[in-house]
């Protein structure tokens, strides 16, 4: 299956999004802000970076900007994954080179099966 970086500075939710992402078969790895998350993704090339948009030193919207900005990592999709649902947030995410933005509280189900159809439409291009 995929590597997946999950990044959130609230370590309840990185590791149910963690867990719920390993029990489906992926190999994950963790970041606990927007500044990890861009030098694990350098370090780690994952297949899919799921980022929290609030987070301390680097938010989501930041760090999505900089790895998108980097020829070495801006083919990644990036995954945000946050509690602010304003349109005008969404929006942001998705102008910064997101792929998606998904809202919490989510349906481990429901999030395994959408990372999935992110990974494959990303693989078929």
């Amino acid at each position: 299956m995929a590597k997946i970086l999950v990044t959130d500075d609230e370590p309840d939710i990185r590791e149910l999004v963690a867990f719920t992402l390993r029990f489906a078969g992926h190999e994950v790895i963790t970041a606990t802000n927007g500044e990890e998350a861009y030098t694990t993704a350098l370090q780690e090339m994952p297949d899919l970076i799921l980022m929290d948009v609030r987070m301390p030193r680097m938010t989501g919207y930041e760090a999505c900007e900089k790895m998108k900005a980097d020829a070495r990592i801006a083919h990644i999709p990036v995954v945000f994954l946050s509690a602010k649902g304003q349109e005008a947030e969404i929006q942001t995410g998705l102008n910064l080179g997101a792929t998606e933005y998904l809202l919490k509280p989510f349906a481990p189900d429901d999030l395994v099966k959408r990372i999935d159809q992110i990974l494959q439409t990303n693989s078929g291009q």
